[in-house]
């Protein structure tokens, strides 16, 4: 059993209270709440603000809305209970966060991935800056959103996409909004891992400013305007032991002590050969960061009049941070391996090894810009008859710059004297450094142990093999899209006719382009820079949190020093070509139409209404990649050689094409009127892949000769699979809701989903011309796979106020919800799991067992509990979530498994008056690690800190 800190348990403690304090006053309330009356009473006609405000309105639009819906919605301006976007959906039903850099980012719905969630932005297509769907939720402030709604289910005039739901984040309408408003907020940010960074401040601040207002423009109608700015500066440390994301089934009968090990096959593993499974490398990283992010929202409502109303909305955000990393690389780990220990899964417990050893520094940028704007146009033609045009853009630019240096160990140290490695036993010229590899009973975080006579904080051992490296990427996500919907108003059973098609075309481009040189210049020159740009190790108390850790600091270099003193320049720039298979081109377009009725009818006495339709999707993809191009060498002895041409590349284009029906049926069945309610769903829903592992480039590995072209290459890797189609699901929901009054609701809902298949590496030939010949070559990609599985889930709300406390505990509320969910969705390793072979159907076994859905957790856990009296108030958060399998951005890698994680923020309000309140934010107080495995389940990947951060601040209205 693992060992527990006192920060643990008194985390522990804390959840359990949360949980309890949520649970049992609401269950307890049952009887009194059964005896509620649903009319308005006295007390619901009393201005209702602050959390209890939100989470009524939010109840509000679960039960208007005729799709299984779970929202968060408020009136005001910035009360969305979350420092972020990503932060307040979290608090949804069903929805929990995938954090980075103690943020939450990627937002998972009912335990499953962003890859199969769709988000909008006031209802049209969002982009960003990772390769994939999903969006980055850190780049929206939450002072700027309004409402926020997750539909669980389907219907046909959502645009398409989200086999586990529809994220759509709603900006305000500022004539309905009715009034004007001038706010401003201020906040101080403090983060205790960033004060043990020497020589730098714990402290940020975060400022946000808005305006709305309304006007009379007499004959030419009513107009209103919104804006708010933000600027963001804050600080985010991480420090991390991490393997690399490459890993290998070593042959544990072949040990060879001076080599790497041999890999074994997958038919030596089926046939009982034992192994385990090791990374290539392993790393000691420190980060310290600066983060800065400025937004700004515009909104212009303009009603001309009662029939033609125009919106006009956009959205700016940049982005950037700066992390300057000191890494401590074991660069060796499949070599020199004696005395291993691993289990029955290949799972390492215990392993001597010998590696060169590296002191690497980094300097890495990113700027992230994302630009959305959108256009929509009412008029309501007749007293039946709305037609509505949209158009909208959205576009994200990420650029990273990345400049490092890596100095190595050598036989001798820096001032040219021998150092430990000359001794016995060690060969006078062996530059590699002795060490054990264990994890330990109870710790997370492996523990290394050099030999005692290398010391990795001395300067003087790192200093060979200096290579510069400069690595530029730049990620361009664009989406242009166009919709027109009628909606007919007609009498009888169905009340509603809406037709409707929509045009998009999504444009992903990017490039990685790499500029490196090694250097071997005079020993003296070596010792000079090496004296020149040597730093203190730059924090105090390295993973000191991690039970296990062995490595506390080590000799660390300023990286553009070093690239400076190496290069003759701080910034050597980028390299004369950027071309190279690894750069993306895809263009995506849809064409989509849509028919949908509403209906409303009574069966015997009971009310029932909802709506049913089908969506029709296009979608074509032109994917263009790059391949080397080779002079085909015919040798004397029969044999051929190919030789890659410099700088020299043939471009090949791939396309496909999909078309996919997507039926939806909604219906709700009124058991009591506005207060008990069943609903049910079915429909067929699509996920696409994401743009990043759609690439058709090509990457060759040559052997040094063969008879045929064919024998020439050894290895063709592929960096996307652009025939990939999309994931398809049918699906049903049955949803119970009882409202015993405005603030209170019980929700529990069953849904099932079948998807079509799920993905598996697999070998086909594709078609090259090399050297002037027509070849076929068998190139292992990503498909999809011919298996048919299912998913099934229950999720559970449970939302109250305890009004029925006497005063002033009455004050108290709070929301409970839990989701559960089974699947045997099958996703395979590429190097180590199944592959399929197209032409015969057959599967050869994998060495590894399969990971389900990408972003899958089995449990996902949400809490809040709040006290609002008269102008104070406080909400404690709690959200759990179990262990998932997290993909790799663009696909086409390995698995890996992120380990069920905890968070507990809290948020504190005290309005002074009515126009001025103070307020105190924390978030991740339970100081939660993030642990991932790869590539199987318990072998331990990645132990990562970056701590709570607490904020302070003022706000004020006018």
């Amino acid at each position: 059993m693992a060992k527990r800190t006192r920060a643990a348990r008194s985390a522990e403690m804390i959840r359990n209270l949360l949980l309890a304090g949520v649970a049992l006053p609401v269950i307890a309330a049952g009887p009194a709440l059964a005896q509620d009356e649903a009319a308005p009473t006295q007390e619901d006609e009393i201005l209702v603000t602050g959390i209890r405000e939100t989470l009524r309105t939010s109840i509000d639009v679960k039960k208007r809305e005729t799709a299984i819906v779970d929202a968060l919605s408020t009136d005001e301006i910035g009360d969305l209970p979350a420092l972020s976007v990503g932060e307040a959906i979290q608090t949804i039903t069903g929805a929990t966060t995938h954090r980075e850099k103690g943020g939450a980012s990627e937002i998972a719905l009912r335990g499953l991935g962003p890859f199969l969630s769709n988000t909008t932005f006031n209802g049209r297509d969002a982009t960003n800056g990772s390769g994939d769907r999903s969006v980055n939720f850190n780049q929206f402030p939450s002072e700027l959103v309004n409402n926020i709604k997750i539909y669980k289910s389907q219907q046909a005039d959502l645009v398409e996409g989200g086999v586990a739901g529809t994220i759509d984040i709603g900006t305000l309408r500022p004539l309905d909004y009715g009034r004007m408003r001038v706010q401003g907020e201020i906040k101080a940010n403090y983060s205790p891992y960033q004060d043990k960074i020497i020589g730098s401040s714990a402290w940020g601040w975060r400022g946000t400013l808005s305006y709305v207002d309304q006007f009379k423009l007499g004959g030419l109608g009513d107009i209103g305007i919104a804006i708010g700015v933000q600027r963001n500066s804050v600080s985010n440390p991480e420090e991390t032991v991490a393997a690399s994301t490459t890993w290998t089934a070593c042959n544990a009968t072949a040990l060879v002590s001076n080599n790497n090990c041999s890999e074994v096959t997958r038919e030596q593993a089926a046939a009982g050969t034992p192994f385990y499974l090791t990374p290539n490398a392993l790393t000691f990283r420190q980060i310290s960061e600066v983060d800065q992010r400025d937004a700004i929202f515009g909104a212009v409502q303009w009603r001309f009049s009662d029939r033609v109303e125009l919106n006009l909305d956009a959205q700016y955000s940049d982005r950037e941070f700066i992390e300057n990393r000191r890494d401590l690389n074991i660069s060796e780990m499949r070599r020199g391996h004696t005395a291993v220990e691993y289990d029955e899964n290949g799972i390492i417990q215990r392993l001597e090894g010998s590696s060169a050893v590296e002191s690497t520094a980094t300097h890495l940028s990113r700027a992230e810009e994302y630009l959305g704007a959108g256009a929509n146009l009412r008029w309501d033609a007749t007293d039946r008859l709305t037609l509505k045009l949209d158009g909208s853009y959205s576009r994200t630019i990420r650029k990273e710059v990345e400049r490092q240096v890596r100095l190595r160990t050598d036989q001798f140290d820096v001032n040219g004297t021998r150092n430990f490695f000359s001794t016995a036993p060690f060969a006078s010229n062996n530059i590699r450094v002795p060490y054990v590899y264990e994890v330990l009973p109870g710790n997370y975080a492996p523990t290394v142990t050099f030999d005692p006579r290398f010391d990795v904080t001395n300067h003087d051992l790192f200093w060979d093999d200096a290579r510069a490296r400069r690595d530029e990427s730049r990620r361009q996500n664009e989406i242009w899209g166009v919709r027109l919907d009628a909606d007919y108003r007609m009498d009888g059973f169905i009340t509603t006719l809406a037709v409707g098609g929509r045009l998009a075309e999504q444009t992903y481009r990017d490039y990685d382009v790499r500029n490196e040189n090694t250097y071997n210049p005079s020993m003296a020159e070596d010792q000079r820079i090496n004296q020149l740009c040597r730093t203190q190790f730059p924090q105090t108390g390295f993973l000191d949190a991690a039970e296990g850790n062995s490595i506390s600091s080590w000799a660390t270099f300023d990286p553009l020093c070093l690239m400076r003193e190496y290069t003759g320049s701080e910034d050597p720039g980028l390299p004369a070509s950027l071309l190279s298979p690894a750069n993306r081109d895809v263009t995506e377009r849809t064409l989509a139409g849509y028919v949908m009725a509403e209906y409303e009818s009574e069966l015997g006495n009971m009310p029932i209404r909802g709506n049913f339709g089908v969506r029709v999707v296009n979608t074509k993809v032109e994917s263009i990649g790059l391949r080397s191009a080779f002079d085909l060498i015919n040798n004397p002895d029969g044999t051929i050689t190919l030789d890659p041409i410099d700088d020299s590349f043939e471009s090949v284009t791939i396309k496909s094409e999909t078309t996919r029906f997507l039926p939806s049926i909604n219906a709700i069945f009124e058991l009591e009127p506005n207060r008990l309610l069943l609903r049910a769903a079915a429909y067929r829903a699509m996920s696409r892949p994401a743009p990043s592992g759609l690439g058709a480039g090509r990457t060759f590995s040559l052997d040094t000769s063969g008879t045929t072209v064919e024998d020439a290459i050894s290895e063709i890797r592929a960096n996307g699979s652009p025939r990939l189609k999309p994931l398809m699901s049918w699906n049903g929901d049955l949803s119970l809701e009882y409202y015993p009054d405005r603030d209170s609701l019980f929700a529990a809902t069953l849904y099932f989903k079948e998807f079509s298949g799920g993905f598996i590496p697999f070998v086909t030939n594709e078609e090259f011309v090399i050297g002037g010949q027509d070849v076929s070559v068998p190139v292992i990609q990503t498909a999809n796979s011919p298996d048919k599985s299912q998913l099934w889930g229950v999720e559970i709300t449970l939302t109250n106020r305890f009004s029925w406390l006497p005063a002033p505990l009455d004050g108290f509320g709070g929301k409970i919800s839990y989701n559960y969910a089974d699947t045997n969705f099958k996703n395979e390793d590429l190097r180590l799991g199944d592959v399929l072979d197209p032409l015969t159907g057959t599967v050869s076994e994998g060495i590894i067992p399969p990971a389900g859905l990408s972003g899958f957790s089995a449990h996902v856990v949400s809490a809040q509990l709040y006290y609002q009296l008269d102008g104070f108030s406080i909400q404690g958060i709690y959200n759990y979530r179990s262990n998932y399998y997290q993909d790799f951005v663009g696909s086409n890698a390995q698995l890996r498994y992120v380990r069920g994680n905890e968070t507990f923020d809290l948020r504190a309000s005290y309005n002074v008056n009515r126009n001025i309140s103070l307020r105190l934010e924390a978030t991740n107080i339970f100081d939660s690690p993030k642990i991932t495995d790869m590539p199987v389940k318990g072998s331990i990947r990645q132990y990562h800190y970056y701590g709570p951060r607490y904020f302070i601040g003022a706000r004020f209205r006018l």
